[in-house]
């Protein structure tokens, strides 16, 4: 299984000259700075509307971050990183948001689809194997005319968080970062890195940490892949959805996020997990990650992703 890095180059060049890596600090400076003041607004009017519907607000901050308000605040605040990157793309280095998409400057409809059936393909695999190591699963919370009333715009406000940390991790700073350094130990390792770290959760053990990190990164290197094979952020996309409306709307694994879960396993953040469980989920995690590659880039596959390349007069 080779992939052509045709796509790629085209894709890896396609930065201006202000493409600099001191402006590019700067525009990461200005997404965070977005990202943190949409967060603080968002969290402001979140928790009034929150507490103000309890009769008694005993449950705290905790209380509202697990409660489907605090979910869809959470989700919200994503917005400020598609602020901040367009801000960045215009007032820093003189170029359209839509640069960042890929070669052709638009969505890859086409690959979007496929990234997100891979996913949801393995996704079902990974819940199967999960739930065979741990038999521990519940109806959720959730009635099923409140789930089908909050599904829409629960996977719209999951394709906003998912679309924005794929346009800054696997768009600006992966293009960013390989315009100026050819070494993908910088281009493709940095972004992956800094993305798999937000993972880390203050209130899991040591060992579900590291699980749940190794199968974050190896979820990052096949978004990283996708990328690299297409030249574009489409399946990508597709699949980083896929990966999260799982985990919001159909089986939950982690108490602080599933209000809006048909189903709720054992929640990771628990106590009683061994290290041989942390061992097993991160290998579930990983060879999952490893399937969806196959299931994208193998040239049998049926869902195998295709580069697109313009000719070069129809993106100037």
């Amino acid at each position: 299984m080779t992939i052509d890095p045709a796509a790629f180059e085209r894709y890896r060049h396609s930065p201006n000259a202000r493409t600099t890596l001191p402006r590019l600090l700067l525009g990461t400076g200005i997404v965070v700075l977005f990202w943190a003041a949409t967060t603080v607004a968002v969290l402001v009017g979140g928790t009034y509307a929150f507490f103000a519907r309890q009769a008694a607000p005993s449950s705290g901050m905790q209380g509202f971050l697990a409660s489907p308000i605090g979910i869809l605040t959470a989700l919200v605040s994503f917005a400020g990183i598609w602020i901040g990157v367009w801000a960045a793309m215009r007032w820093v280095h003189g170029e359209k948001l839509s640069a960042l998409l890929g070669n052709s400057r638009r969505v890859s409809w086409s690959g979007f689809l496929k990234g997100l059936i891979a996913v949801l393909i393995t996704s079902l695999i990974s819940e199967i194997l999960l739930y065979l190591l741990q038999p521990q699963i519940a109806r959720g919370p959730i009635s099923l005319s409140s789930w089908l009333l909050f599904a829409i715009p629960i996977a719209a406000l999951t394709l906003l968080q998912t679309s924005s940390e794929e346009l800054l991790f696997r768009g600006y700073l992966l293009r960013g970062l390989a315009s100026r350094f050819k070494s993908p130990f910088i281009w493709a390792l940095l972004p992956a890195l800094l993305f798999t770290s937000l993972h880390w959760s203050a209130s899991s053990s040591p060992a579900i940490n590291a699980c749940v990190l190794a199968s974050i990164a190896a979820f990052a290197l096949l978004l990283t892949l996708v990328v690299y094979a297409t030249g574009d952020l489409g399946a990508a996309l597709g699949a980083h959805l896929g990966n999260n409306l799982t985990g919001f709307l159909l089986i939950s694994h982690q108490e602080s996020y599933n209000s809006f879960a048909l189903f709720n396993a054992r929640p990771l953040e628990g106590p009683g997990w061994a290290t041989s469980d942390a061992v097993l989920i991160a290998f579930i995690g990983i060879a999952c990650s490893l399937l969806t590659i196959g299931l994208l880039l193998h040239p049998r596959s049926p869902l195998k992703v295709a580069s697109e390349l313009p000719d070069r007069a129809s993106t100037a």
